[in-house]
């Protein structure tokens, strides 16, 4: 590949400001702010951009914490890149080398796993470079960064793509911290990410006292008659039922999964009341959107069974409709390309003396070359694929899932990976606090911040001024989809619901006592 003018200086302002780069990615990752909450992070990247000349709608489609920045130069071909910045309850871990939360906090407040703080500066930098060579050389066109809240639950992708936030566009460029072999220092190829529903249960007792009409108790309020068994029996009888029924959802094929996690239950009384209200949500990942809507089914049957069991009424509220994902071999060979002119993420001394370190505070003996092989390493494509699909029935056209998915279906996609930084194992396997925390290390993710960030700049810059590279991926995507958008083969957002903010997701909150987690602090150690 021969670097363009303007590409050779994207990578000079990337290196440039790899400084800032650092210091911004260490920002979010201690924010560590989770789904649907990402309040001052989602700040941060709308003052930022308006700092960087974009323009910039604070709440895009409904969602709080979303975002939508455009800047144009002129007539010409839109690219897209965006940011994630949700962090997972329960992984609170500061930049250490030894196991501790981060100050002021508890171990089950919010922390970065992905790491979703890497994931976003990354791209942020190729944005900010990308529109440093583009008014350098006069390249006409427009770059569009969306933020992209609440990932982990396939939260905001599906909304945005339903309200046309993706529509437009020449080419979307999705990068994601490595994250399982072979899927390292790679583009997608034809096995991209498949389906994902997620859904919140709420189950409602109001009326207890009913339970026992017509049983002759004579003081129906009386505390000893007759009630309802109420909300909480009735989360705790579906989350048994259905995982008891879980194997008679779909066939053992496909790679499949559900998870589930109790929103609210109980509202912390003890009193002899039956609870009024509990939620359980599910999240499942299917190669398809068939056996999403049978897995959905089936458990809207447990649900209404239950709710009839304990005498409650049940709803059931959207979190995620997520479609599988469209492959895009012109795209992938851009960033393939791009990829090959960046090299692999190298770490130094500094980084491998941290991970040394943690070896050593893990109970290892610490290893001259302690990080994976892989981690350094390019592998093309179609032998990712390749390997990726050993483990597939040949039937099977998506697996795992992602919500990066709904975009494909909107704009030519590329999806890539970059190597994160990751531990060669020592005959056991590692804390999970040994990634979050080289997640916020400057030395160990700042080789991968920057790789992201020159590749997406290489990549954004080859479809802005290469035009057959651009209609070959725009080409590609209207034979897909029959047609492009509303085409013959082209499968509709699923989002038919509102931004599901106003559940009880777990937070930071502000009292009297300080800034503290939703579950306090102050708490044993787990």
């Amino acid at each position: 590949m021969t670097l363009t003018d303007a590409q050779t200086h994207a990578l000079g302002v990337v290196d440039a400001r790899m400084p800032e780069l650092s210091e911004w990615c260490s920002t979010i990752f201690h924010y560590g702010e989770t789904a649907w909450r990402e309040y001052r992070s989602a700040e941060w990247y709308v003052t930022r951009l308006r700092a960087e000349g974009f323009t910039v709608e604070e709440g895009s489609a409904g969602m709080p914490t979303a975002f939508c920045a455009e800047w144009s130069n002129g007539g010409g071909p839109v690219i897209g890149m965006y940011a994630e910045y949700d962090a997972i309850p329960g992984n609170c871990q500061a930049a250490a080398t030894h196991r501790a939360p981060r100050e002021g906090l508890g171990y089950q407040a919010g922390g970065h796993t992905d790491p979703h703080s890497g994931l976003g500066i990354g791209a942020f930098g190729g944005l900010l470079a990308t529109k440093a060579a583009m008014e350098a050389k006069g390249i006409p066109g427009g770059l569009r960064f969306t933020g992209e809240p609440a990932e982990k639950v396939r939260g905001s992708k599906p909304i945005h793509a339903a309200a046309g936030y993706y529509d437009g566009l020449a080419g979307m460029l999705s990068f994601h911290p490595f994250y399982m072999l072979p899927m390292c220092n790679t583009v997608r190829w034809d096995t991209h990410c498949g389906a994902a529903y997620s859904m919140i249960y709420r189950f409602i007792c109001d009326g207890p006292e009913a339970w026992g009409a017509g049983d002759g108790a004579p003081i129906p309020q009386s505390h000893s008659a007759i009630r309802a068994p109420g909300a909480s029996e009735a989360l705790v009888q579906m989350y048994s039922l259905s995982k008891a029924l879980r194997e008679s959802m779909l066939p053992h094929q496909g790679g499949w999964s559900i998870s589930e996690a109790i929103l609210t239950a109980g509202q912390a009384t003890a009193d002899n009341q039956p609870a009024g209200l509990a939620e359980l949500q599910y999240m499942m990942r299917t190669p398809t959107v068939e056996m999403a809507e049978q897995v959905t089914a089936m458990l809207d049957r447990n649900a209404g069974a239950v709710a009839q069991m304990t005498g409650c009424r049940w709803e059931r509220h959207w979190v995620c409709k997520s479609r599988p994902g469209l492959a895009n071999h012109a795209m992938a060979n851009v960033v393939w390309d791009a990829l090959q002119e960046a090299g692999a993420p190298e770490w130094g001394d500094e980084a491998k003396q941290i991970a040394r370190e943690i070896q050593k505070n893990v109970g290892l003996k610490p290893m001259s070359e302690p990080f994976i092989s892989e981690m350094s390493r390019l592998i093309a494509p179609r032998d990712a694929e390749e390997i990726l699909r050993r483990d597939l029935p040949p039937s099977q056209l998506n697996s795992t899932s992602d919500d990066y998915t709904d975009m494909s279906w909107h704009a030519p996609l590329a999806r890539f990976y970059i190597a994160r930084p990751a531990l060669k194992s020592g005959g056991a396997p590692y804390p999970n606090w040994v990634m979050n925390a080289m997640g916020g290390i400057p030395a160990t993710i700042d080789p991968m911040v920057r790789t992201a960030a020159r590749v997406c700049a290489l990549s954004a810059l080859r479809l802005l001024e290469d035009q057959v590279a651009r209609d070959a991926a725009m080409a590609e995507f209207k034979d897909r989809t029959g047609g492009g958008v509303g085409g013959s083969k082209w499968l509709a957002p699923l989002c038919d619901y509102d931004p599901p903010i106003h559940f009880r997701w777990p937070e930071y909150i502000d009292t009297p006592r300080g800034r503290d987690w939703w579950i306090p602090s102050a708490m044993p150690d787990a």
